[in-house]
């Protein structure tokens, strides 16, 4: 091997010959660090969001804002920190593989000497399964890591079981990696992929894709960027174009000697070459099998290479692999057999109740509720179990937690033992670990968001909530599989617990929508079965607060309405003020705001009267945003200044930051009526008190790395509308647009696209306002928010009027008024009609 492919070295925490690496959602999990408050607000209208929300480097935050840098610059991370390297370390006993490896670096170093405008390389190996493609794959990647030196991403796409792994989830967990913050749902694996697309641009990105099913699961993976590359592992090949398809055979028999003498001993295998050749043979060359036999051999010293050959040969011993699963070699089955027969009696039970687990891996407290022990003492039966290679280590999580999972092979072998165990030992098992994740759960989510449990809920510091949302990364997968096998068990009060708590969780993270959609639904059914009014109706709420977030405001509001009667009618009053909020806010974002205030006036007096000021609060400052969309400043004022007292008195920063913006933008309002009735001081110093307000807000966020509240605040400094800062102003509009669409935020941008044709309006270039605003509309169109369309219309017509053509101002004036006319908005009527007036004027 030459200077070509340098080694990178790496250091190992323990020693797993076989272990395969962690799971993509969980590396999709451990790549980002949620920071998000608790009480996290959408605008008043609809965003279409999924994700979770992650802790952003200073670097990205400076690339977010800065409007023109290189490609290359702005994907960096900030100055210092390490780019991302999630693969696996080489297995320690990495044996033969010489022409697989030198095929390997012909392939890559052809391509480095002429990469021109070609697509990223992909290398698929493909084989059987146990002949050691995943373990080649990470012993070649870590010669390669010098020439990818902006990232290295991998993902096990779990093909081989029945659930493989989406596409979507791997790039959810490859974006996070990159330090993308995806706080909005971009719309599916399309809009991720554009996002991949975006932000491979220019770098230089080794990615692994690591048990492929098919093809279809690989290609919305692959970068467009001619400096990526691209290694994939499957049983099959998968007709990529452009791929170069390796495919991998089983051992010769001198290389299965040569890695049995690294694991069990060179002299052992002198002593008896004869029955080492017989073992490789009967682990019909399969590195994992000879794996599992070596490290056997290499704990057993007592054991001779013979009696290990004579083990593996008595058909009494060993099973049918084809009975089972007709993909798995039976050799394999034989080795787990054998591992299996020399385990305690404790340890099978605990292997078998495992396999019962659908989680894609779990931390060892498990190991503990299933076994009904003591959670130290499961976590060293687990540890017994990857000494007798049945079980891996998938690493420690970003709470520091270690994770455990059973190999693919083994699940199969002990999940059919687990038939032969008493039914109902093996339900009480389940129970209990789905009663301590419902504790867990329960206790993140009201370290998160004590607010959304109780009334005036308990105070929750800064680490804590984010405490909160590291578990929720870690164990979003398991969590969900927890969820559903409760519900599968028919265990419907568990059923519900589990749900009300990822809702929660998600809901103060604004993340996972796609996930917290289908868990709400669980969580009603879960309710229903119980036949518990009072649980429906909170699951409910979870549901109006999901479907409304997602845009579906009439499905939204008649799950809101139907849990305001259940509480009405149960006299829980705390709970009917929080569904009067929920109803108030649909309607709001749907444009009714004579209906919507109502609803809003009547959730802050009811928190009042409950002596919650946090909700109430929280309320008054949404009623406060109506106020600003129905031109009465002075009132949003008002509300917005005692909002503020009740935030800082409590010390809740982050509430206090989202007022701040909020009362920045009602000072502007004040300051632009000032100055159009001719009181320039007046209005000089309300735009200074507005810039500060907004300057406070986002430096606020900015600490805490929320770049979405970050890119609201610019957005409402580019909204101030100051004439002697129109230049200035734009430049915030535009550093919020960048931000945005960084984050994948589709509903963000087009609303920043109006405000950038209101600034353009304001600096008197027109005809880019106006592309700006059909923009808008566009985009608005596409997500079926009509009241912004209506919105964008009317700003549209309006500044064709003030730059005195009357004539284009007729048509979006009027489209504007047909729907808000549609909408039952008489607000808009009524501001509209006032445009088409001076029109004929």
């Amino acid at each position: 091997m030459t200077g070509e492919l340098p080694d990178k070295p790496r250091k190992r925490r323990r020693k797993v010959p076989w272990a395969a690496p962690v799971s993509a959602g969980l590396a999709a999990a451990a790549a980002s660090v949620l920071t998000a408050s608790v009480d996290w607000e959408i605008p008043p209208l609809a965003k279409i969001a999924v994700t979770g929300a992650a802790a952003v480097l200073v670097g990205l935050t400076t690339w977010a804002t800065t409007e023109t840098r290189e490609p290359r610059q702005q994907a960096l991370p900030a100055p210092g920190s390490l780019p991302p390297d999630q693969w696996p370390p080489v297995p320690e006993h990495f044996t033969g593989r010489a022409e697989a490896l030198a095929e390997l670096r012909e392939v890559f170093t052809e391509r480095r000497k002429a990469p021109g405008l070609s697509p990223p390389l992909v290398v698929s190996l493909y084989g059987r399964g146990g002949v050691g493609k995943s373990a080649l794959m990470t012993r070649f990647a870590h010669e390669l890591a010098g020439w990818f030196p902006d990232a290295r991403l991998y993902a096990d796409l779990r093909g081989g079981v029945d659930a493989p792994v989406r596409p979507d989830e791997v790039l959810i967990g490859f974006l996070r990696a990159l330090d993308v913050r995806l706080t909005t749902d971009p719309g599916g694996l399309d809009e991720l992929r554009k996002l991949w697309l975006t932000w491979t641009k220019g770098r230089r990105i080794l990615i692994g894709l690591d048990n492929a099913h098919d093809a279809a699961q690989v290609k919305a993976l692959i970068p467009a960027e001619p400096g990526c590359a691209v290694l994939v592992t499957s049983r099959a090949p998968l007709f990529l174009n452009g791929t170069h398809d390796t495919r991998l055979s089983v051992f010769s028999e001198a290389h299965g000697v040569e890695l049995l003498a690294r694991l069990a001993g060179g002299d052992r295998v002198v002593d008896d070459l004869e029955a080492a050749r017989e073992v490789v043979r009967l682990c019909d060359y399969l590195p994992l099998a000879i794996n599992i036999c070596g490290a056997r051999l290499a704990t057993r010293e007592q054991w001779s290479m013979r009696e290990m050959a004579a083990r593996l040969a008595d058909t009494r011993r060993r099973l049918d692999q084809l009975e089972v699963a007709p993909t798995v070699d039976k050799s394999v089955r034989a080795s787990v057999q054998l591992s299996y027969d020399d385990c305690t009696g404790m340890q099978r039970r605990l292997l078998r109740l495992l396999s019962a687990l659908t989680a894609p891996d779990v931390p060892g407290w498990v190991a503990g509720e299933l076994l009904d022990s003591s959670g130290l003492d499961g976590a060293d039966q687990l540890e017994a179990l990857i000494d007798a290679q049945l079980a891996e280590c998938s690493g420690t999580d970003q709470t520091g937690t270690m994770r455990y999972r059973l190999h693919d092979l083994v699940r199969v072998f002990a999940a059919e033992l687990a038939e032969q165990d008493e039914a109902e030992r093996r339900r009480a098992a389940i129970e209990r670990v789905l009663y301590g994740y419902r504790r867990r759960a329960e206790e993140a989510a009201q370290n998160r968001w004590p607010q959304d449990w109780s009334k005036g809920g308990r105070r929750s510091d800064a680490d804590g909530q984010v405490r909160a949302g590291d578990w929720l990364n870690a164990e979003r997968l398991t969590l969900l599989s927890m969820i559903h096998l409760a519900r599968q068990l028919r265990l419907w009060e568990l059923t519900w617990g589990l749900a009300r708590a990822f809702c929660s969780l998600c809901h103060s993270l604004r993340a996972y929508w796609a996930d917290w959609v289908a868990v709400a639904e669980l969580g009603c059914e879960a309710a229903a079965q119980i036949g518990d009014r009072r649980a429906l109706a909170i699951a409910l709420l979870d549901s109006a607060s999901v479907h409304g977030g997602l845009g579906l405001r009439e499905r939204a509001l008649e799950e809101a309405r139907r849990a305001l009667a259940t509480f009405e009618e149960l006299g829980e009053t705390w709970w009917a003020a929080r569904a009067m909020r929920t109803i108030g806010m649909t309607l709001f974002s749907d444009g009714h705001l004579d209906r919507a205030q109502d609803y809003l006036i009547g959730a802050i007096t009811a928190f009042k009267g409950e002596d919650d000021l946090w909700w109430m609060a929280r309320t008054q400052r949404n009623l406060a945003e109506m106020r600003m969309s129905e031109r009465r400043p002075d009132e949003a004022r008002e509300l917005l200044e005692d909002a503020l007292e009740i935030f800082k008195r409590d010390g809740n920063r982050y509430s206090e930051a989202q007022t701040l913006r909020v009362y920045g933008e009602v000072l502007a309002a004040q300051a632009r009526v000032e100055h159009r009735a001719g009181d320039l001081r007046l209005a000089a110093n309300l735009f200074t008190r507005a810039g500060f307000s907004l300057d406070r807000a986002s430096e606020m966020f900015r600490q805490r790395g929320e770049l979405w509240e970050e890119a609201r605040c610019l957005r409402a400094a580019g909204e101030v509308g100051d004439p002697d800062n129109g230049l200035r102003e734009l430049d915030f509009v535009r550093r919020a647009e960048k931000i945005l669409v960084a984050l994948g935020d589709s509903w963000g941008v087009a609303r920043t696209a109006v405000s950038a044709g209101r600034a353009l309006a304001r600096l008197s270039r027109i005809e880019e306002s106006e592309r700006e605003l059909r923009r808008a509309v566009r985009g608005f169109e596409e997500l079926e928010d009509r009241w912004w369309m209506a919105r964008s219309l009317r700003y549209l017509g309006e500044a064709h009027l003030d730059a005195g053509g009357r004539g284009a101002a007729v048509e979006p004036l009027e489209q504007a008024r047909d729907i808000y006319r549609s909408l039952g908005n008489e607000a808009g009527m009524r501001r509209t009609l006032e445009l088409l007036r001076r029109t004929d004027s």
